[in-house]
């Protein structure tokens, strides 16, 4: 099916279609709404104006974690810390375990640093409890035992280091994934189509009205979901012009940086006594970031700046060796959507708030992508409620497509197709897990598709083909960032882009 034919199909359904709910915006916490509610029996539809997770869901430190340093907080996090450590231990554990691994991280100690050997061992002992200890016990570790785990750790002033484990992942990949979960659950989502307005029975919000370039249509649903992030007040004044403000936006900026050395564990580096600084071996390279200031531009005009590229190479380069721009392949930058308030961005708190405007309208704003499952099915108990229904079926356990050991998916796939390197299976099992044989599978129809989209990386040509026919993949950047992971190691070169977009056209 072509990209072409399941935009079609999907702008036809929603033409016609009679839905429950309307979801809009295209981000994790939208995705994961639509997955749920499909899920649980309800008619559903998601819109979004550019494409599922372009903006802050593809911006992330790409971590799945419990929160070492929320325990800083003190006893009140406690309970949010171990809620986090069972959402990371079901992603990784069953639901997505091609797509989130665990990392061991360390936390060095420098001299004159602003925690001690004593404090973050106990931190990194409690949070490994708060885990039910399922991934071993935190330590402390020597200076030269660090070194062993992470070789251009900088060793002056180094008092050893506190060890923990957490999980990474492609954030881009997950949300996609969990949009197909939702697709094959019954939801019909369309990507690239602006919301003009809202439609009103009286005054209640009542559906949307879409364009997209073939032109404009409405869509009834008995409940409209807002889930923007940082446009969530946009849409607010959409359903009542003199709406007050409700959030406030914290831009986080990172740098991809080539590797010079294999490091066997990720760097949390403490800035202060709340901020801290993360280095992470990521798709072969190396993630530094991320800032954390007040945000009240353009959210579309959000990027990385000189001064943020600077201030993330000098709070790195506290415990990280050999940082200079020349190695620096990709930078990109989000917006947090923060619960409005005072105080600095950084000590904001990073929970969910979901409110109902005076149409109905019910918006979703801030959280964690941890815990992303459990956000779509508190929503989804809200949105039960506007519709006076009860739902007692089970929403835990089902696991995202593709669900499965990378290990065991690249032993098959180098048993069946032996003529794939072995770093291009590795890259398919750990992106795409059983699905991979779909993607192969395109290559068996075309061996020209088996070949790597650029020399220097793991990604093929059947990845895009893959991406345009059944992952809602219309625009180069759809691809290139988000479907394949081209971009964030700084292979998109001209001619890669141009074959891309004629692939797109044919």
């Amino acid at each position: 099916m072509t990209d072409s034919t399941q935009r079609a199909r999907a702008r036809e359904e929603l033409q016609h279609g009679k839905f429950d709910v309307v979801v809009i915006g295209g981000g994790i916490l939208g995705i994961a709404t639509t997955w749920a509610a499909a899920r649980s029996g309800l008619r559903v539809a998601l819109v979004e104006s550019g494409d599922f997770a372009g903006a802050t869901s593809s911006a992330s430190s790409k971590l799945v974690h419990g929160g070492l340093r929320y325990l800083a907080m003190g006893p009140s996090a406690v309970p949010m810390v171990h809620e986090n450590h069972k959402e990371r231990r079901a992603l990784g554990d069953h639901l997505a375990p091609h797509l989130v691994r665990p990392l061991p991280f360390l936390v060095p100690v420098y001299k004159g640093g602003p925690h001690s050997r004593f404090v973050l061992g106990a931190g990194v002992t409690l949070y490994s409890a708060l885990s039910g200890f399922g991934d071993g016990m935190g330590k402390v570790l020597s200076a030269r035992r660090a070194a062993e785990w992470v070789p251009d750790l900088r060793a002056g002033g180094l008092r050893g280091a506190a060890m923990y484990y957490d999980h990474q992942m492609n954030d881009s990949r997950v949300a996609i994934t969990a949009a197909r979960a939702a697709a094959e659950a019954g939801a019909v989502l369309l990507n690239h189509i602006s919301v003009v307005g809202l439609r009103k029975t009286g005054a209640k919000v009542t559906g949307v009205d879409l364009r997209d370039p073939l032109g404009e249509f409405g869509v009834d649903a008995k409940v409209v979901v807002n889930a923007t992030g940082p446009w969530l007040d946009v849409l607010r004044r959409m359903e009542d012009p003199a709406a007050d403000p409700s959030i406030r936006l914290s831009k986080g900026s990172h740098l991809v940086l080539r590797q010079t050395s294999q490091w066997k564990a990720a760097l949390t580096i403490p800035v202060d006594d709340v901020r801290v600084s993360f280095a992470i071996p990521w798709e072969g390279h190396l993630l530094l970031g991320t800032t954390d200031e007040a945000y009240d531009g353009d959210p579309a005009a959000v990027a990385c700046t000189d001064a943020d590229v600077d201030q993330i190479l000098d709070e790195a380069g506290t415990a990280v060796t050999g940082l200079d721009r020349s190695r620096i392949a990709y930078t990109f930058a989000g917006l947090r959507v923060l619960p409005g308030g005072p105080g600095d961005t950084s000590h904001a708190k990073r929970e969910t708030v979901i409110t109902a405007g005076s149409g109905g309208m019910i918006s979703v704003a801030g959280g964690k992508w941890t815990t992303f499952r459990k956000i779509g099915a508190t929503v989804l108990a809200r949105v039960n409620s506007e519709l006076g229904r009860t739902f007692d079926g089970p929403l835990d356990g089902v696991a995202l497509p593709g669900s499965a050991s990378p290990e065991t998916v690249g032993s098959v796939l180098n048993h069946a197709f032996d003529a794939l390197p072995d770093d291009v299976v590795r890259h398919l099992a750990t992106h795409y897990g059983t699905t991979s044989h779909e993607v192969v599978a395109l290559g068996l129809e075309n061996p020209a598709l088996l070949e790597r989209v650029h020399p220097d990386g793991p990604d093929i040509w059947a990845q895009v083909e893959h991406a345009r026919r059944t992952e809602w993949a219309s625009e180069v950047d759809d691809v290139l960032r988000r479907r394949t992971t081209v971009v964030v190691r700084g292979l998109d070169s001209p001619e890669v882009r141009t074959r891309v977009s004629e692939l797109l056209a044919s």
